[in-house]
């Protein structure tokens, strides 16, 4: 009896402590979700989840899958607490065992236009193909079969009298995975990326972030076996690729029509035009960069993202934009030895970046490591100099470089004009 007594006294403890660090930890994601809704960062930029609540176990199996530490438990249900953070990789639906987690588009405040496609990627274009993120699908995995099979849709078709039998827009997973498959389906292929670098939305994930958590199957490769793993590591392994098969990708060249040329297309670039019998269009949703649309802006020392700080080591950096992308590029610039940084945002306030980025931001600025400009656009970019518009009038700062983030126009009015219809999403799949 005694013994017993023991036994049960632990088991009381036991449930004592687990009930007071489940309160606990749902205090923080109420927390977090409160954060969220007040800075004003609630509605998910894409692909998203949706929980029914009355299935939803609070089993936590969810927020435990998510790399991205986008989903809470408040109440007993599970919540997207960090909508902003969410990229849509789909493993929290994955994860849960009651089947309770729904992938959805768009919310009942904020639309996102998804083009109407056939179940073989064929828009109401005949011709012209859609796989991927612009498709509505971000799982990196699920991208990667789409543009593979987009590709067998493709090869069946007749090949006409064309330079190409097909042109694939964009190299993220759905246009890296078509360009393998049309390497192995003989077609003869043209794969351009207006940037100059592969990996599409991926390649701009933060660093270390999980960008997969399923395997892929890829032509030529056969099945990629990663589950959770790293963006970089990811992208070296698509490095390899390119490299044992020969893809041929033309980078820095950006579509900027497709014109209808008899039973085919030409797509014309800023680099030339190419007639192909088909178009499959692979890009992603972020779109070209945003420009200042200033004088200078053409000059090589202006970029329109961060890729490696330690390269601006003592320069003195503008950083223009007021999203959590400028606000970590200023931070991640502000450690590098000698470099001034000062960060142009044409607002009074930063309302819509993380808790943790502002807080960031302000003590660097009380250490004097970043300059903050609000309520500042840019009038002119020199060789050495920038010039600046702010509330006490113009100013002219010393600068090396100049690093715009200030997001990215859609492609919809692009597509918009070569007939592709698109349907507004408001929550649905």
């Amino acid at each position: 009896m005694k013994y017993l007594f023991v036994y049960a006294a632990v088991l009381v403890l036991l449930a004592w402590l687990y009930v007071r660090r489940q309160r606990r930890t749902q205090r923080s994601h109420a927390d977090q979700l409160k954060a969220s809704l007040d800075a004003g960062l609630a509605e998910p930029p894409s692909l998203h989840p949706v929980i029914d609540p009355n299935r939803c176990l609070g089993s936590s199996s969810c927020v435990t899958a998510c790399p991205e530490e986008a989903l809470g438990i408040v109440d007993g249900k599970a919540v997207l607490v960090n909508a902003a953070s969410c990229i849509g990789h789909g493993a929290c639906h994955a994860a849960c065992p009651v089947d309770a987690i729904s992938l959805v588009f768009g919310t009942d405040k904020r639309g996102i236009d998804i083009p109407d496609v056939s179940p073989e990627f064929e828009t109401n274009v005949p011709g012209i193909f859609i796989a991927g993120e612009l498709g509505g699908m971000g799982l990196i995995r699920k991208a990667a079969e789409q543009g593979r099979q987009a590709i067998d849709v493709i090869r069946k078709r007749s090949r006409g009298d064309h330079d190409f039998d097909v042109v694939i827009v964009g190299c993220g997973p759905a246009g890296l995975s078509a360009g393998l498959a049309a390497i192995e389906a003989k077609l003869r292929y043209k794969l351009i990326e207006q940037e100059d670098s592969l990996g599409g939305a991926v390649f701009h994930y933060p660093r270390h972030k999980i960008a997969m958590t399923a395997p892929v199957k890829l032509a030529l490769v056969g099945k990629v076996r990663f589950g959770e793993v790293q963006k970089e590591k990811l992208l070296a392994f698509w490095e390899q690729v390119v490299h044992k098969t020969s893809l041929q990708i033309g980078f820095r060249e950006c579509m900027e029509a497709v014109e209808p040329d008899g039973d085919g297309f030409v797509v014309r670039t800023n680099r030339g035009a190419h007639r192909t019998r088909s178009v499959l269009l692979t890009m992603g949703r972020r779109g070209s960069p945003r420009k200042l649309d200033v004088p200078g802006e053409k000059s090589p020392k202006v970029v329109y993202r961060l890729i490696d700080p330690n390269q601006y080591a003592g320069q003195a950096v503008l950083v223009v934009g007021g999203g959590d992308s400028a606000l970590e590029a200023a931070l991640a610039l502000s450690e590098q030895p000698g470099t001034e940084v000062t960060l142009s945002y044409r607002s009074a306030a930063f309302s819509r970046v993380k808790q943790k980025n502002r807080l960031a931001l302000e003590q660097a600025q009380r250490a004097r490591r970043v300059r903050v400009e609000l309520e500042s656009t840019v009038q002119a970019i020199q060789a050495d100099r920038v010039q600046l518009q702010t509330p006490a009038g113009a100013t002219t700062l010393r600068n090396q470089a100049v690093i715009v983030c200030a997001g990215g126009l859609l492609p919809t009015p692009l597509l918009q004009k070569i007939g592709i219809r698109f349907e507004t999403k408001h929550g649905a799949a």
